[in-house]
């Protein structure tokens, strides 16, 4: 438990950095870098760079773990994604729970964010929908920028519902009603003989990746709980059941099914987590609680040392990442041990805070790399501190 004075004088602390980070975003005017932005660059408009697969992916994987920022000398520019303005929307709605004195200031960004959002959206689908602004080469397909995903769009549309929620944003939620008919009608499903499926990652995708498929869960069961239409109720129940019989033993789950990613990761775990508690809130529907009640002791397990620094996979503390330590002060408030979120945000405040406001992107086991990433580290440790502020204000409802 953190005493009353305790949590008045960390939420003083977070409010502070919050200010200097959200100057920094603002500054930026929330575009920047990107780990996978490579292929944003003027090269891969030639030829062969533009035809050749492995090239590609090889470019992506080499810049990405560069230590130094060598965007602007492969004229990559600053890119505006949605997901970035997903995460200050719902940082917004934090905030204005959090500071009434700024509240209107708060609402009004976060109409805004609204607004931008709906404006970014990916057209030609079913309903609305999110990519991101890069090209992007994977092993199992090529998706030009703006290809809509369900992983860019279920945290998009979770933003916009948490929106909703909090600020009574009626466009907000229209947008997640828009947003579920993309992950119903136009994403392929991988399904078994039991009826249970796996959504795919983008249209005309077949891969079967885990915390995707329960994004579109999320989605779904989010819409459910505000109009109580079974239609959104029993896919979403089918693909949780798909995540829920394939949780290893140790609680944990690959992050695919089928094919060679079998790992295990912070992040990744913490979107099925967060995903499989928000189906039961929105549903109560409690049928996977023992499933998540494993997920969630495997999570605290193996994922942290000293219940302070996120650990991005089991084995091995390196590299600390800020997704890694963003994703888990979301997942720590969600399940209500907050004492550790505060812990996790003390120290990566200090190892990762940046003096001109933003947050660096990795402690590697002999430097911290601290090249300024929009999406991947400041805008989630944006929402992520919000998030904690929210919950040290009392704001004990995780949806």
């Amino acid at each position: 438990m953190i005493a009353s004075r305790d949590r008045f004088d960390v939420t003083n602390i977070l409010l502070r950095s919050l200010d200097r980070l959200e100057a920094h975003l603002e500054a930026e005017r929330f575009r920047g870098y990107d780990p996978y932005d490579a292929l944003s660059s003027p090269l891969f408009r030639l030829p062969v760079l533009r035809s050749s697969k492995w090239l590609r992916i090889a470019a992506e994987q080499w810049l990405k773990r560069s230590q130094v920022n060598l965007r602007p000398l492969l004229r990559i520019p600053k890119g505006y994604n949605p997901v970035t303005l997903a995460f200050v929307l719902e940082a917004s709605a934090y905030r204005a729970r959090v500071e009434p004195q700024r509240a209107d200031a708060f609402r009004a960004r976060a109409a805004a964010c609204v607004t931008e959002l709906a404006r970014l959206r990916t057209g030609g689908y079913s309903g609305d929908c999110w990519g991101y602004p890069f090209d992007w080469e994977a092993q199992y397909g090529r998706l030009p920028a703006g290809t809509p995903t369900i992983v860019a769009t279920g945290i998009v549309a979770n933003s916009l519902f948490i929106a909703y929620r909090l600020l009574q944003l009626d466009d907000a939620f229209e947008m997640c009603k828009s947003a579920a008919r993309f992950v119903l009608d136009d994403l392929p499903r991988t399904e078994t003989e039991d009826g249970t499926f796996c959504w795919g990652y983008f249209p005309r995708d077949t891969q079967r990746v885990l915390n995707a498929t329960m994004k579109g869960a999320r989605l779904c069961s989010q819409v459910y709980s505000m109009t109580g239409d079974e239609a959104y109720l029993e896919p979403a129940a089918q693909t949780a059941e798909y995540v829920a019989r394939h949780q290893r033993s140790d609680g944990s789950w690959p992050y695919a099914v089928g094919d060679t990613r079998q790992w295990a990761d912070n992040f990744h775990t913490a979107y099925v987590l967060d995903a499989f508690d928000s189906y039961e809130r929105s549903t109560n529907d409690s049928r996977f609680r023992d499933v998540k009640e494993r997920g969630w002791r495997y999570y605290r397990d193996n994922f942290f040392v000293d219940d302070r620094i996120p650990k991005y996979y089991p084995d091995q503390l390196y590299p600390i990442d800020a997704t890694a330590c963003a994703q888990s002060l979301l997942t720590l408030c969600r399940f209500e041990d907050v004492a550790t979120a505060v812990r996790v945000a003390d120290w990566t405040l200090r190892e990762m805070h940046c003096p001109d406001g933003h947050f660096a992107y990795q402690v590697r086991r002999r430097r911290t790399v601290r090249i300024p990433y929009m999406r991947w580290a400041s805008a989630y440790m944006y929402v992520a501190l919000s998030r904690l502020a929210y919950s040290l204000a009392d704001g004990v409802d995780g949806q």
